[in-house]
């Protein structure tokens, strides 16, 4: 059995063996040690299969592992990966109800942004799906994926609106995002898609956990430019933060410190670039309104 988002399994079955051949136990004496069989840690090793939290923290006793720091990280990095994090509840793994419709890529999105403390955002081509209204996200995905029977169209906008259920969430996702005035000018689904579009813009930037802004064309060239991202980061340790760059028909997840403090540091770049939340407001008003 699979738990959780294929990245953090790949990324915790590194961390875990890295640690047994620092400890200089082969997979086979460790299995021996816990009584189970080799396959196991190999399935583990490999990101095959996940592992509960309390198995990783028989696999740190039997390595010798014993910093509280590194401990505390693999077993959140444990518990991310089975998708039970600090949000966590008993409904949090809905969208498995869709699995043979959304890839696995989607669904790691899925299960890291529901077990995410905060999201930052930057998008220059359409307004993020957290943010969409059904109209709008309907008109996205009959582009996106054109000849796409309505039933399949209808579900994977139910899935796109299940997903906004993060923001008022108990405690709810703190999503910072960054739109190019692109997004708001650009014409999906008609001028009335777009006009409800706009509007639910207004409305849920005024939700405390959400920061909205614009970055005006007044701007010129920006980083955001080379294309939208996201950075999940989750409860109590960054170490286990994530970059997803989406392309035309796969998901690239970036885990390495240099590149999340290189995204981390593009994103305050292009947030300091752009309009302050109130001044965004404005203008996503005045552009609803004609101007």
């Amino acid at each position: 059995m699979q738990y959780g988002p294929a990245v953090r399994r790949r990324q915790l079955g590194e961390e875990l063996r890295t640690l047994r051949d620092r400890s200089g136990l082969t997979s086979g004496e460790t299995a021996r040690l816990l009584g189970w069989h080799q396959s196991k840690i190999s399935r583990i090793e490999t990101g095959r299969s996940g592992v509960k939290p309390d198995d990783v923290r028989l696999l740190l006793d039997t390595y010798g592992v014993a910093g509280d720091q590194e401990r505390a990280l693999l077993e959140a990095l444990a518990s991310c990966a089975a998708g039970s994090g600090a949000s966590a509840g008993p409904d949090r793994k809905w969208w498995h109800e869709y699995r043979g419709l959304l890839p696995q890529e989607y669904r790691d999105f899925i299960s890291l942004e529901a077990t995410a403390r905060a999201a930052r955002t930057v998008e220059v081509s359409v307004v993020p799906g957290l943010l969409q209204t059904a109209r709008y996200a309907r008109a996205v995905t009959r582009a996106a994926l054109d000849g796409l029977p309505p039933a399949k169209v209808d579900a994977l906008v139910d899935v796109r609106l299940a997903r906004q259920a993060v923001l008022r969430a108990d405690p709810p996702l703190e999503l910072s995002a960054v739109l190019d005035e692109a997004v708001l000018r650009r014409q999906v689904g008609g001028p009335e898609v777009m006009a409800e579009q706009l509007a639910h813009l207004a409305e849920v930037s005024r939700l405390p956990q959400v920061r909205l802004q614009v970055l005006p064309f007044s701007v010129g060239g920006h980083l955001g430019l080379t294309g939208p991202f996201v950075i999940f980061s989750f409860p109590n340790i960054a170490d286990l933060d994530v970059v997803v760059l989406d392309h035309l028909t796969s998901s690239l997840y970036l885990e390495r410190k240099e590149d999340i403090e290189a995204y981390g540091a593009a994103f305050r770049t292009i947030q300091a670039h752009a309009l302050p939340p109130q001044d965004s407001s404005d203008l996503i008003s005045r552009i609803a309104h004609g101007a």
